[in-house]
């Protein structure tokens, strides 16, 4: 298992499940999901790059989330096949 810590807006630490990594018309995309199931949801994030080459994670908005969400959906249904 793939998994990531990342901090919430008030420093507390949040391990994630990194579930999958996807491409969508030349942008990448990031599925996660809390490790400590208490929240259900997949949260999908884009992969941008800063002026140092370095990969960071940012949110996207929700019109964007619909786009993506299927093709998602659609890799884990091929991946369960």
């Amino acid at each position: 298992m793939n998994t990531q810590v990342f901090y919430d807006e008030n420093g507390h630490p949040m391990e994630f499940e990194v579930r999958g990594k996807f491409t969508v018309d030349d942008t990448d995309y990031v599925a996660m999901a809390p490790v400590i199931d208490l929240d259900p949801l997949i949260y999908i994030l884009r992969v941008a790059v800063d002026e140092e080459g370095n990969e960071y994670l940012e949110g996207i908005d929700d019109d964007e989330l619909d786009l993506v969400k299927d093709v998602y959906e659609e890799l884990m249904k091929e991946q369960e096949e």
